[in-house]
């Protein structure tokens, strides 16, 4: 439940104090002694007279923090105000104490406020969403959050970035979150969400090792949401940083800014969101795959959800769909970031490397192909990659082992990675695809198998052309076709296409049947969807 606002006296800055919070989610202001208006949020109240606006921290007890004590609220305080005056030294002031019966001399002290210069709540980000001249704010603030993250020297030591870590804290949120079944969310999309971020993390382990080494992860600002980010005429300044737990501020630079990417998403809709992630990129010099993103979205709004959820649980009713509506936002990323392995296969002509490119065009996704692999080996064992007689060189037993195995490398790669991989190759034995299939359970990566049906007199004609026209890796002739044709083993896992259709439909079906898994799977409401999306 809220708790009263309290009567202090401050020390040094003044004591008349008045004004107004625009933050989502917070309750109204609460009238105090003397006409003060303070403004509640789950964790401070926040006090504001002309030009000072004053934090003091609440005696709570909550599943992740215990404040209940003096000497760790001034220790709080004082953290807090040394962390954030990096990014905002000319907003954060000072420190003001806080003393019993109302300030008397030599009264025992009892809290300490954070002093800071009050700042405009109409230019507040979250206030700016459609507004002329958005886009160029979203420029200014992705510049300032690059720079302030090139200032922090990397962290190479800190467990909080690695995989392990960020799962704990999913699990932590889950502890908080699992009573929004009382709030209308359906359990199969709480267990959804649970599913989907401990399957991502499992598999993408290598991927956070390797970002912790290259040195991405800093002491970031670890709270970075739009209401906390005002725009002034002179540059955005950026407040209020995650003071009270190293291990949650402390992370991957690209967890920090998805936080904010999470909330433009969420008030000025996606477009702008990716605009703002896209120039943070360009300004921080950092590349990552799109899943990474995505995950790190998704934790960010379930971090939101779990806030609304106390709120709501202290006896905010209105938090009750706030929090519905991060959880939405949190689902829709992680199904966006969900690892695909899709195989594409059938025998030379059957249109599967067309099929295969557009896929990877359409999704973004990378793309491998034994073609390419098949001459690199070919290269490798002193062959002159050409025509070869069926069974025989880069199409014999050897070859053909030697070519799948490379595949399944370069695949593995790439999957560790958090990228999303289309293997186009034959297919033709069923060992090799069961190969696959344990690399898709090892990596955890959800798999897809595509087979392209043609009749084979209709495939050697495009293989004809094609050698007539040149510009193919493929070294296939039409008696490859009937040789590796002989080999085929049943395929009852793979849904069939029959690419003697026009290129455009065969691709149509294929993404049908690669997005019908987010359809069969996922049961957010399209109403409750469009909100969390801002459509």
């Amino acid at each position: 439940m809220g708790c009263a606002a309290p009567v202090v006296a401050v020390a040094g800055e003044g004591s008349t104090m008045s004004g107004t919070d625009q933050r989502s989610g917070a309750p109204g202001g609460a009238e105090t002694a003397g006409g003060t208006q303070a403004v509640e949020t789950h964790m401070s109240w926040v006090f504001m007279a002309g030009d000072r606006a004053f934090k003091l921290l609440k005696p709570v007890t909550l599943p992740f923090i215990d404040r209940s004590e003096t000497e760790v609220r001034i220790a709080a305080a004082e953290r807090e105000f040394e962390l954030n005056a990096r990014i905002a030294p000319d907003v954060y002031l000072g420190l003001a104490d806080v003393r019993e019966g109302g300030g008397a001399e030599g009264a025992a002290l009892t809290d300490r406020m954070i002093v800071m210069r009050r700042l405009p709540a109409d230019r507040r980000l979250s206030q700016l969403a459609g507004t002329p001249g958005f886009e160029d704010q979203l420029r200014s603030v992705a510049r300032t959050v690059a720079a302030f993250h090139a200032a922090q020297a990397p962290v190479f030591d800190h467990e909080a970035a690695l995989a392990g870590a960020l799962g704990d804290n999913w699990t932590d949120n889950f502890a908080v979150t699992d009573a929004l079944v009382g709030a209308g969310v359906p359990t199969e999309d709480i267990d959804r969400v649970k599913e989907l971020a401990r399957r991502y993390l499992a598999g993408r382990g290598p991927l956070m090792q390797r970002r912790a080494a290259d040195g991405f992860v800093r002491d970031g600002h670890g709270d970075l949401i739009a209401d906390d980010v005002f725009c002034l005429d002179d540059g955005p300044r950026i407040i209020d940083c995650l003071a009270f737990n190293d291990e949650w501020r402390i992370g991957d630079v690209l967890l920090d800014i998805a936080f904010l990417v999470m909330d433009v998403h969420r008030v000025a809709g996606r477009a702008d969101a990716m605009a703002l992630l896209a120039w943070y990129q360009e300004f921080a010099a950092e590349q990552h795959p799109s899943s990474l993103a995505h995950h790190y979205v998704a934790y960010r709004a379930h971090v939101r959800a779990k806030v609304a959820c106390l709120r709501w649980q202290q006896g905010d009713a209105a938090s009750a769909s706030l929090a519905r509506e991060y959880h939405d936002l949190a689902l829709h990323h992680l199904e966006c970031a969900r690892v695909r392995l899709v195989l594409v296969g059938g025998g030379p002509g059957t249109g599967k490397t067309v099929l295969a490119n557009g896929l990877a065009d359409q999704l973004g996704w990378a793309v491998v192909r034994t073609d390419d692999v098949r001459r690199g080996v070919v290269a490798a064992q002193g062959e002159v990659p050409g025509a070869v007689a069926p069974g025989e060189g880069a199409y014999g037993a050897a070859g053909r082992d030697a070519a799948y195995q490379e595949l399944v490398r370069q695949a593995r790669l790439l999957l560790n990675s958090g990228e999303s991989v289309v293997l186009d190759a034959s297919w033709t034995s069923e060992d090799h695809r069961q190969v696959v299939r344990r690399l898709a359970e090892e990596t955890h990566a959800e798999l897809v198998e595509l087979e392209c049906r043609l009749d084979p007199a209709v495939a050697k004609e495009r293989i004809s052309e094609r050698r007539a026209a040149g510009g193919s890796n493929s070294d296939a002739t039409a008696d490859v076709v009937d040789y590796l044709n002989g080999l085929r083993d049943p395929w009852e896992a793979a849904a069939g296409l029959d690419t003697e259709q026009a290129q455009e439909v065969v691709l149509q079906q294929a993404l049908t049947v690669v997005h019908g898994l987010v359809r069969a799977r996922w049961s957010v409401s399209g109403r409750r969807l469009g909100r969390a999306l801002g459509v």
